[in-house]
Protein backbone atom coordinates (compact mmCIF):
# COMPACT_ATOMS: atom_id res chain seq x y z
CA UNK A 1 0.00 0.00 0.00
CA UNK A 2 3.23 2.43 1.11
CA UNK A 3 4.47 1.99 -2.53
CA UNK A 4 0.86 2.66 -4.21
CA UNK A 5 0.65 6.32 -2.00
CA UNK A 6 3.98 6.84 -3.11
CA UNK A 7 3.64 5.93 -6.90
CA UNK A 8 0.34 8.43 -6.34
CA UNK A 9 1.87 11.26 -4.95
CA UNK A 10 4.81 11.03 -7.74
CA UNK A 11 1.57 10.81 -10.44
CA UNK A 12 0.38 13.93 -9.24
CA UNK A 13 3.51 16.13 -8.95
CA UNK A 14 3.70 15.49 -12.36
CA UNK A 15 0.36 16.14 -13.46
CA UNK A 16 0.59 19.33 -11.86
CA UNK A 17 3.90 20.15 -13.42
CA UNK A 18 2.16 20.01 -16.64
CA UNK A 19 -0.73 22.04 -15.40
CA UNK A 20 2.15 24.70 -14.75
CA UNK A 21 4.31 24.44 -17.67
CA UNK A 22 4.17 25.59 -20.91
CA UNK A 23 2.52 23.54 -24.16
CA UNK A 24 -0.49 23.51 -25.89
CA UNK A 25 -3.71 24.18 -24.66
CA UNK A 26 -5.30 21.22 -24.74
CA UNK A 27 -2.44 18.70 -24.90
CA UNK A 28 -1.78 20.03 -21.15
CA UNK A 29 -5.03 19.51 -19.85
CA UNK A 30 -4.87 16.01 -21.46
CA UNK A 31 -1.46 14.85 -20.14
CA UNK A 32 -2.37 16.09 -17.05
CA UNK A 33 -6.12 14.20 -16.95
CA UNK A 34 -4.39 10.92 -17.80
CA UNK A 35 -1.42 11.48 -14.74
CA UNK A 36 -4.56 12.85 -12.37
CA UNK A 37 -6.05 9.30 -13.91
CA UNK A 38 -3.05 6.73 -12.33
CA UNK A 39 -2.81 8.68 -9.33
CA UNK A 40 -6.33 8.20 -8.01
CA UNK A 41 -6.08 4.37 -8.89
CA UNK A 42 -3.16 4.22 -6.62
CA UNK A 43 -4.69 5.90 -4.08
CA UNK A 44 -7.67 3.53 -4.51
CA UNK A 45 -4.97 0.73 -4.27
CA UNK A 46 -3.77 2.11 -1.27
CA UNK A 47 -7.34 2.56 -0.03
CA UNK A 48 -6.33 6.17 0.85
CA UNK A 49 -9.90 7.08 0.09
CA UNK A 50 -9.77 10.79 0.53
CA UNK A 51 -6.72 11.31 -1.41
CA UNK A 52 -8.51 9.11 -4.70
CA UNK A 53 -11.64 11.74 -3.90
CA UNK A 54 -9.83 14.85 -4.48
CA UNK A 55 -7.22 13.45 -6.82
CA UNK A 56 -10.41 12.81 -9.08
CA UNK A 57 -12.12 15.98 -8.55
CA UNK A 58 -8.25 17.86 -9.99
CA UNK A 59 -9.12 15.21 -12.78
CA UNK A 60 -12.64 16.50 -13.15
CA UNK A 61 -11.62 20.32 -13.73
CA UNK A 62 -8.62 18.71 -16.63
CA UNK A 63 -11.69 17.29 -18.69
CA UNK A 64 -13.73 20.68 -17.97
CA UNK A 65 -11.14 22.91 -19.21
CA UNK A 66 -11.04 20.33 -22.21
CA UNK A 67 -14.94 21.01 -22.52
CA UNK A 68 -15.47 17.49 -22.14
CA UNK A 69 -18.60 17.12 -20.18
CA UNK A 70 -19.51 13.55 -19.77
CA UNK A 71 -15.93 12.85 -18.89
CA UNK A 72 -16.28 15.80 -16.07
CA UNK A 73 -19.26 14.17 -14.86
CA UNK A 74 -18.06 10.74 -15.06
CA UNK A 75 -14.65 12.15 -13.01
CA UNK A 76 -17.05 13.71 -10.12
CA UNK A 77 -19.12 10.49 -9.64
CA UNK A 78 -15.30 8.54 -9.19
CA UNK A 79 -15.17 11.13 -6.87
CA UNK A 80 -17.98 10.82 -4.48
CA UNK A 81 -17.65 6.96 -5.01
CA UNK A 82 -14.43 7.20 -3.26
CA UNK A 83 -15.57 9.97 -0.69
CA UNK A 84 -18.57 7.37 0.27
CA UNK A 85 -16.41 5.84 2.53
CA UNK A 86 -15.00 8.62 4.30
CA UNK A 87 -16.68 11.45 3.56
CA UNK A 88 -20.81 11.90 3.13
CA UNK A 89 -20.89 15.86 2.44
CA UNK A 90 -18.26 15.48 0.16
CA UNK A 91 -19.78 12.36 -2.23
CA UNK A 92 -23.32 14.28 -1.99
CA UNK A 93 -21.30 17.53 -3.60
CA UNK A 94 -19.56 15.56 -5.99
CA UNK A 95 -22.98 13.94 -7.06
CA UNK A 96 -24.58 16.96 -7.61
CA UNK A 97 -21.62 18.49 -9.68
CA UNK A 98 -21.98 14.97 -12.18
CA UNK A 99 -26.03 15.45 -12.05
CA UNK A 100 -25.82 19.32 -13.09
CA UNK A 101 -23.77 18.18 -16.17
CA UNK A 102 -25.44 14.99 -17.02
CA UNK A 103 -28.54 17.49 -16.87
CA UNK A 104 -26.48 19.69 -19.68
CA UNK A 105 -25.92 17.58 -21.84
CA UNK A 106 -29.40 15.59 -22.03
CA UNK A 107 -28.38 12.19 -20.46
CA UNK A 108 -31.44 12.26 -18.00
CA UNK A 109 -31.66 8.91 -17.20
CA UNK A 110 -27.60 8.98 -15.42
CA UNK A 111 -28.73 12.37 -13.91
CA UNK A 112 -32.08 10.11 -12.25
CA UNK A 113 -29.40 7.50 -10.99
CA UNK A 114 -27.14 9.64 -9.82
CA UNK A 115 -29.71 11.70 -7.63
CA UNK A 116 -31.13 8.25 -6.02
CA UNK A 117 -27.66 8.11 -4.95
CA UNK A 118 -27.91 11.24 -3.42
CA UNK A 119 -31.69 10.00 -1.69
CA UNK A 120 -29.52 7.08 -0.67
CA UNK A 121 -26.51 9.00 0.89
CA UNK A 122 -28.60 11.30 2.84
CA UNK A 123 -31.17 8.60 4.01
CA UNK A 124 -27.98 6.59 5.51
CA UNK A 125 -26.66 10.15 7.39
CA UNK A 126 -31.02 9.59 8.75
CA UNK A 127 -31.28 13.14 7.58
CA UNK A 128 -34.14 12.36 6.30
CA UNK A 129 -35.89 15.91 6.13
CA UNK A 130 -32.56 17.66 4.66
CA UNK A 131 -33.24 15.31 1.98
CA UNK A 132 -36.57 16.19 1.39
CA UNK A 133 -36.63 19.25 1.46
CA UNK A 134 -33.20 19.69 -1.23
CA UNK A 135 -34.83 17.26 -3.64
CA UNK A 136 -37.52 19.43 -3.25
CA UNK A 137 -36.23 23.10 -3.80
CA UNK A 138 -34.67 21.11 -7.43
CA UNK A 139 -37.88 19.65 -8.48
CA UNK A 140 -39.86 22.73 -8.32
CA UNK A 141 -37.01 24.86 -9.56
CA UNK A 142 -35.59 22.50 -12.22
CA UNK A 143 -36.71 22.34 -15.87
CA UNK A 144 -35.66 18.50 -15.54
CA UNK A 145 -38.80 17.96 -13.19
CA UNK A 146 -39.05 14.65 -14.68
CA UNK A 147 -35.45 13.17 -14.26
CA UNK A 148 -35.82 14.65 -11.12
CA UNK A 149 -38.54 12.44 -9.74
CA UNK A 150 -37.11 9.29 -9.00
CA UNK A 151 -35.69 9.57 -5.57
CA UNK A 152 -38.24 10.75 -4.07
CA UNK A 153 -39.60 7.69 -4.25
CA UNK A 154 -36.60 6.23 -2.47
CA UNK A 155 -38.19 7.06 0.72
CA UNK A 156 -40.77 6.40 2.70
CA UNK A 157 -41.96 9.81 3.78
CA UNK A 158 -45.03 9.79 2.17
CA UNK A 159 -46.44 12.81 3.18
CA UNK A 160 -43.55 14.64 2.23
CA UNK A 161 -43.63 13.43 -1.29
CA UNK A 162 -47.85 13.75 -1.56
CA UNK A 163 -46.71 17.69 -1.01
CA UNK A 164 -43.86 17.31 -3.57
CA UNK A 165 -45.98 15.87 -6.62
CA UNK A 166 -49.15 18.10 -5.77
CA UNK A 167 -46.78 21.02 -6.05
CA UNK A 168 -45.09 20.01 -9.48
CA UNK A 169 -48.88 19.44 -10.81
CA UNK A 170 -50.20 23.01 -10.08
CA UNK A 171 -46.83 24.22 -11.34
CA UNK A 172 -47.29 22.70 -14.26
CA UNK A 173 -50.80 23.16 -15.21
CA UNK A 174 -49.72 26.88 -15.89
CA UNK A 175 -47.35 25.74 -18.66
CA UNK A 176 -48.89 24.17 -21.95
CA UNK A 177 -46.14 22.27 -22.28
CA UNK A 178 -46.45 20.59 -19.63
CA UNK A 179 -50.01 20.38 -18.59
CA UNK A 180 -50.29 16.42 -20.05
CA UNK A 181 -48.03 15.55 -17.29
CA UNK A 182 -50.25 16.35 -14.26
CA UNK A 183 -52.24 13.23 -14.11
CA UNK A 184 -48.99 11.38 -14.01
CA UNK A 185 -47.46 13.77 -11.10
CA UNK A 186 -51.69 13.21 -9.62
CA UNK A 187 -51.50 9.86 -9.94
CA UNK A 188 -47.89 9.63 -8.18
CA UNK A 189 -49.57 12.01 -4.61
CA UNK A 190 -52.44 9.25 -4.97
CA UNK A 191 -50.28 6.44 -4.74
CA UNK A 192 -48.41 8.09 -1.82
CA UNK A 193 -51.59 8.81 -0.62
CA UNK A 194 -52.60 4.94 -0.39
CA UNK A 195 -49.60 3.93 0.77
CA UNK A 196 -51.16 6.26 4.50
CA UNK A 197 -54.14 3.86 4.33
CA UNK A 198 -56.22 6.71 5.72
CA UNK A 199 -59.28 6.28 3.59
CA UNK A 200 -61.15 9.47 4.37
CA UNK A 201 -57.52 10.98 3.43
CA UNK A 202 -57.63 9.72 -0.22
CA UNK A 203 -61.28 10.42 -0.48
CA UNK A 204 -60.65 14.18 0.14
CA UNK A 205 -57.39 14.19 -1.79
CA UNK A 206 -59.14 13.27 -4.83
CA UNK A 207 -61.74 15.74 -4.86
CA UNK A 208 -58.66 18.38 -4.15
CA UNK A 209 -57.22 16.83 -7.12
CA UNK A 210 -60.70 17.26 -9.37
CA UNK A 211 -60.71 21.02 -8.30
CA UNK A 212 -57.18 21.75 -9.13
CA UNK A 213 -57.64 20.09 -12.59
CA UNK A 214 -61.22 19.47 -13.39
CA UNK A 215 -59.94 17.11 -16.16
CA UNK A 216 -58.73 14.43 -13.98
CA UNK A 217 -61.86 12.74 -12.89
CA UNK A 218 -62.31 11.84 -16.38
CA UNK A 219 -58.82 10.22 -16.41
CA UNK A 220 -58.07 6.08 -16.16
CA UNK A 221 -55.70 7.32 -13.57
CA UNK A 222 -58.31 8.80 -11.44
CA UNK A 223 -60.75 5.82 -11.51
CA UNK A 224 -57.51 3.36 -11.02
CA UNK A 225 -57.01 5.95 -7.23
CA UNK A 226 -61.10 6.11 -6.96
CA UNK A 227 -61.47 1.83 -7.29
CA UNK A 228 -58.36 1.24 -4.94
CA UNK A 229 -59.23 3.71 -2.33
CA UNK A 230 -62.91 2.08 -2.48
CA UNK A 231 -61.83 -1.73 -2.25
CA UNK A 232 -59.75 -0.48 0.81
CA UNK A 233 -62.68 0.84 2.12
CA UNK A 234 -64.18 -2.63 1.53
CA UNK A 235 -61.11 -4.47 3.06
CA UNK A 236 -61.80 -6.26 -0.84
CA UNK A 237 -58.22 -7.53 -1.80
CA UNK A 238 -59.40 -9.59 -4.92
CA UNK A 239 -61.29 -6.27 -6.04
CA UNK A 240 -57.54 -4.17 -5.39
CA UNK A 241 -55.79 -7.12 -7.37
CA UNK A 242 -58.29 -6.69 -10.33
CA UNK A 243 -58.22 -3.27 -10.77
CA UNK A 244 -54.97 -2.85 -10.62
CA UNK A 245 -54.30 -5.73 -13.29
CA UNK A 246 -56.87 -3.94 -15.64
CA UNK A 247 -55.26 -0.28 -15.98
CA UNK A 248 -51.76 -2.19 -16.01
CA UNK A 249 -52.91 -3.71 -18.92
CA UNK A 250 -53.52 -0.72 -20.66
CA UNK A 251 -51.16 1.22 -19.30
CA UNK A 252 -47.92 -0.77 -17.74
CA UNK A 253 -47.22 0.35 -14.47
CA UNK A 254 -43.25 1.50 -13.70
CA UNK A 255 -41.08 -0.31 -11.03
CA UNK A 256 -41.24 2.40 -8.44
CA UNK A 257 -45.18 2.31 -8.81
CA UNK A 258 -45.44 -1.34 -8.71
CA UNK A 259 -43.32 -1.44 -5.43
CA UNK A 260 -45.63 1.01 -4.25
CA UNK A 261 -48.97 -0.47 -4.79
CA UNK A 262 -47.48 -4.09 -3.54
CA UNK A 263 -47.25 -2.13 -0.05
CA UNK A 264 -50.52 -1.14 0.27
CA UNK A 265 -52.07 -4.65 -1.43
CA UNK A 266 -49.84 -6.44 1.89
CA UNK A 267 -51.31 -3.65 4.26
CA UNK A 268 -54.85 -4.48 2.81
CA UNK A 269 -54.27 -8.48 3.05
CA UNK A 270 -52.87 -8.01 6.58
CA UNK A 271 -56.22 -6.37 7.65
CA UNK A 272 -58.58 -8.81 5.86
CA UNK A 273 -56.70 -11.59 7.44
CA UNK A 274 -57.44 -9.89 11.29
CA UNK A 275 -60.84 -9.44 10.16
CA UNK A 276 -61.01 -13.35 9.67
CA UNK A 277 -59.37 -14.03 12.77
CA UNK A 278 -62.06 -12.03 14.92
CA UNK A 279 -64.88 -13.77 13.03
Amino acid sequence: MGDQLAKGEEFVKKAEKKLNGWGLFSSKYEDAADLFDKAANCFKLAKSWDKAGSTYVKLANCHLKSDSKHETAQAYVDAAHCYKKTATKEAISCLQQAVNLFCDIGRLSMAARYYKEIAELYESEQNIEQAMDYLKRLLISSKMKTCLLLPINASRKYQKAIEIYEEIARQSLTNNLLKYGVKGHLLNAGICQLCKGDVVAITNALERYQDLDPTFSGTREYKLLADIASAIDEEDVSKFTEVVKEFDSMTPLDSWKTTLLLRVKEKLKAKELEEDDLT
